[in-house]
């Protein structure tokens, strides 16, 4: 893989940044299922197996969030049925002109 289209040629252009240290960066990724709104007052009444419905139907695309910004979106897939683990079949990569809420934005 060329590092010409991450502008990462040398260490010393960058400041003694390199490439494996770009690399190691860690970064928070999340699986969004939906959201919803609600007044506290229903907030506080929530308990054990209440039910809040969310703003998504079953088979919608889910968001993939890194650092806060929505960088994808995919389909919900079980990994291994043995431990009920669940997993993300990526659909489409989201250009940095989409804003979170789904939105084109400037660029």
């Amino acid at each position: 893989m060329s590092d010409v289209g991450f502008g990462l040629d040398t260490e010393e252009q960058h400041g003694g940044w390199n490439r494996e240290t770009i690399l190691s960066i860690p970064v928070t990724v999340q699986v969004v299922f939906g959201g919803a709104s609600m007044p506290v007052s229903q907030l506080i009444k929530l308990g054990r197996g209440a039910v809040v419905p969310l703003d998504r139907k079953v088979g919608d695309p889910v968001d993939i969030v890194v650092n806060g910004r929505v960088v994808a979106r995919g389909d919900i897939v079980v990994v291994d049925e043995e431990t009920s683990r669940l997993g993300v079949s990526l659909t489409e990569i989201v250009g940095v002109s989409v804003r979170q809420d789904g939105d084109a934005g400037p660029a």
